[in-house]
């Protein structure tokens, strides 16, 4: 598809996430402007995230389930605590919007941008909550869109004021609003084009918003991922040569916090099926949805360190494998769950399988791995308890003699391109085994590019940093690697 606007040379399309980009100076000096000038600043679409925090403000907090406005009016409390969550919304808003504006004038114009949201939201509310008041109507449809409305608000102030901070400092921004609600839904590619149809790239530097009004709801089909969908879209349909995406940290051999940022080493270059076994653990590499359009289209993805501007970062590719068989991450999932499903008379019977695939589904829990034998099946979740909990529920009605049992547990993965390395899998039991760390189950799958391992929770920190010493570190020693670790 050709690109929608007037480029007469290569462009990227570059993701800045809501962690970095609330860090505003860091991401003027060193992604946005830096030590760019003239035609250099252009020739880039920049898709950005709300400010960090401010997602969990409007909906609910992703970590902890604390409820902001959305949850506060799910509930329907007497006191109207929805309205007090708004007003938090707002206040936060214009906190952020007194951090970062110097100028007087465009602050005003940010602090204006927040009134006329707020009130679109606030009316919206008070609409839906009228008409909730009517045993009559549905609100199953209505209460999704207005998940999706409030979702759309954070993205809209972070690009917004973007925008207007490159103004302030002499380049042309262009703020691209793919969240404003309209009565036409078109499909994402469209909404995409729509918005950057009249951008002059040579000339002008747009910042579009993550979130994007499109069928089917942004949110409701890709949660808090959504962003990276429409950062993915947008360089594959505008053709870009390439996909930045821009974070706080390397995307490194393991968590620098655990094995210490001296041995951590930024990994440089692998391909999208490290990343996908990364996303698969939660880790914030690229949601696979995206990374899949990105790959089709052949389009690398870098991902870059806002804090060290002439890093290059690590380039994952579609094509790449490692010269020699090699672990290139050591990373993990704390806080799991091992499902555990046992019936002694499953052998030679079908159906348990489906049956239970069907319950992790319908209560929309993530499964990491799974494994069986003659009659056991066990799946590894990433999930809340209470969700768990009613799958449990579910197949106990279904199967009342069975077996069912639920372990906390923590997975840690061995990770690369290519790890068909003979005695691989030895070596890592025999660091877990000196080191104390009982292995509670092993996955390794026949294509090779990750061993999981199962571990108690309280021996998820040490599993990483036993593995990082005996996989990694020795062979960063051995060739005395030239790139600098990260805290370089």
């Amino acid at each position: 598809m050709s690109a929608p606007f007037n480029s007469t040379h290569p462009h990227t399309v570059e993701k800045i996430g809501g962690t970095s980009i609330a860090a505003t100076e860091q991401v003027f000096d060193n992604v946005l402007i830096g030590e760019r000038t003239g035609a250099g600043i252009y020739n880039r679409i920049f898709v950005v995230s709300a400010y960090a925090g401010m997602t969990d403000l409007l909906l609910e907090h992703k970590k902890t389930g604390e409820a902001g406005v959305y949850g506060n009016f799910i509930a329907n409390d007497a006191d109207c605590s929805w309205e007090q969550a708004l007003d938090a919304v707002d206040g936060a808003m214009r906190a952020k919007n007194a951090e970062i504006f110097d100028d007087s004038k465009s602050r005003a114009v940010a602090d204006a941008f927040v009134d006329e949201r707020i009130c679109e939201l606030r009316d919206c509310l008070n609409n839906v909550g009228q008409l909730r008041e009517h045993g009559h109507f549905r609100l199953t449809e209505p209460l999704a869109d207005l998940r999706e409305m409030l979702a759309a608000a954070g993205e809209a102030l972070s690009a917004h004021n973007t925008a207007l901070l490159l103004r302030d400092r002499g380049v042309n921004g262009v703020f691209v609003d793919l969240s404003r609600w309209q009565g036409d839904r078109p499909s994402l590619d469209e909404r995409i084009l729509q918005g950057l149809k009249n951008i002059d790239l040579s000339t002008q530097l747009p910042i579009v918003t993550g979130y994007a009004l499109c069928q089917g709801g942004m949110v409701s089909r890709y949660d808090r991922g959504y962003s990276e969908i429409t950062f993915s879209r947008a360089a594959v349909i505008t053709g870009a040569c390439e996909a930045i995406i821009h974070k706080e940290f390397h995307l490194s051999s393991a968590d620098p916090r655990l094995v210490g940022e001296r041995n951590a080493r930024k990994i440089g270059l692998t391909n999208y099926d490290v990343a996908d076994q990364l996303a698969n653990l939660g880790m914030e590499a690229i949601h696979p949805g995206a990374g899949r359009g990105l790959r089709q289209s052949n389009i690398s993805l870098r991902v870059k360190n806002i804090f060290h501007r002439n890093d290059e970062g690590t380039l994952i590719c579609g094509d790449y494998v490692s010269a020699t068989p090699r672990v290139e991450i050591i990373a993990g999932s704390r806080e799991m769950f091992a499902l555990e499903f046992f019936e002694q008379d499953m052998v030679g019977e079908k159906g348990y399988d489906a049956t239970i695939l069907e319950a992790l589904t319908r209560h929309r829990v993530a499964i990491v791995s799974k494994s069986s034998n003659a009659n056991t099946i066990t799946h590894y979740l990433s999930a809340p308890a209470k969700l768990v909990r009613r799958v449990i529920n579910d197949l106990e009605i279904k199967y009342p003699g069975a077996t069912i049992a639920v372990h906390s547990v923590s997975m840690v993965s061995l990770i690369g391109s290519d790890l068909d390395a003979p005695g691989l899998i030895l070596k890592a039991m025999a660091a877990l085994g000196n080191a104390g760390v009982k292995v509670l189950g092993l996955q390794h799958q026949i294509r090779n590019v990750d061993i999981q391992f199962i571990v108690a929770r309280e021996d998820f920190e040490n599993t990483i940093r036993q593995l990082h010493k005996a996989m990694i570190e020795p062979r960063i020693a051995a060739i005395q690697d030239t790139q600098p670790n990260v805290a370089a």
